[in-house]
């Protein structure tokens, strides 16, 4: 984690000393866990005042976490939340979660070819890759985030450039 920014992703609270594990079980305890260092993070505050949120989503590969490695530092003193949250229903708790702490709430959106992200997907090690199907459910749920839905800004990326072509994991 660079200086002034807090990465948060519910595949973290997934990870054993074996690798990833998921099941449905585990996925709900990774994301109330999230959810619950989110707010200690909100609740800080900074010397320039209330913290802010950059909302980090679109399709698992699409290259979330790569523009956040890349980006982040920008917009330091920030939190990123790094997950797929496809939906506007996934996103709601988070942007109301932002707004009970004041933190000023930024979408970020890696638009990204589902062929893009599957192809990405498929370079992963083994233990970090995710079933096609979920990638694929994603896409057909993915709602884009708009102003409406509260944020001070989105930012809509291209993530099919070469910007984000991060390298393989073996």
């Amino acid at each position: 984690m660079a200086a002034g920014v807090a990465i948060i992703n519910p595949d973290t609270f997934l990870e054993t000393p074996s690798g990833r594990v998921w099941t449905p079980e585990r996925s709900k305890a990774a994301w109330d866990r999230c959810f619950q260092v989110l707010e200690d993070h909100l609740r800080e505050s900074t010397p320039s005042g209330p913290r802010r949120l950059l909302i980090v989503c679109g399709l698992q590969g699409a290259g979330k976490s790569h523009w956040i490695r890349q980006n982040a530092q920008r917009y330091a003193p920030c939190i990123c939340l790094d997950a797929a949250l496809p939906g506007i229903r996934h996103r709601r708790p988070i942007l109301e979660l932002a707004s009970r702490y004041s933190a000023e709430a930024m979408a970020v959106w890696i638009d990204t070819p589902l062929s893009v992200a599957l192809t990405r997907n498929a370079l992963r090690v083994p233990d970090k890759r995710v079933p096609e199907d979920s990638i694929r459910s994603v896409a057909a749920l993915f709602e884009p985030p708009s102003a409406e839905e509260g944020y001070s800004n989105v930012l809509r990326l291209d993530g099919s450039t070469p910007a984000f072509h991060p390298v393989p994991q073996h």
